[in-house]
């Protein structure tokens, strides 16, 4: 789905502005307010917006821990693995990956006797072979989208479909 530069402008808003009204967001921008709310419209239809919801803080809510763990499978229970992995609380990523392992899971613990708990009860579910875990040391980089609007924006302003801009390549 093309996000041309007022889908751009508007992404922005919801993502720096969360709170704020649709007519508010209108007058930002110096739209009307019914084209913001059918922009906004379409971008969840498209998928493109997934959810309005707060952004929560792990270690605000007493899990200041995070680490990576990936998960090797045995062939042929990898959906069993992946339901399993859904009943753990801690577990608040989990993916299919290529490489070293078969899954990728980020988890999130109270401290590292609990993180040991957590892959403890990991290393214990059916199909489960075997676990490797890498612990945060510091976050560098937060998880951020905005970056990456603002390159799709562009890129669709130059007619570009190709990814990176080349001026930051």
């Amino acid at each position: 789905m093309a996000v041309d530069e007022l889908d751009t402008r508007i992404l922005r808003l919801l993502m720096e502005r969360p709170r704020t009204s649709v007519r508010e967001y209108a007058r930002i921008l110096g739209v009307a307010r019914g084209t913001v709310q059918a922009r906004i419209d379409r971008l969840e239809r498209d998928g493109v917006i997934m959810g309005t919801g707060p952004f929560l803080s792990p270690a605000a809510l007493g899990h200041p821990v995070l680490a990576f763990v990936h998960i090797e499978v045995t062939q042929g229970h990898l959906d069993e693995v992946g339901d399993a992995l859904a009943a753990v609380p801690e577990i608040v990523e989990a993916f299919s990956i290529t490489g070293g392992g078969d899954l990728l899971t980020r988890v999130v613990a109270r401290d590292n006797g609990h993180l040991e708990d957590v892959i403890q009860r990991l290393i214990r579910l059916p199909g489960v072979v075997r676990t490797r875990t890498e612990m945060a040391l510091r976050e560098r980089v937060p998880h951020r989208l905005l970056p990456l609007v603002e390159s799709v924006g562009r890129a669709t302003a130059r007619g570009d479909r190709g990814g990176a801009d080349p001026g930051t390549a």
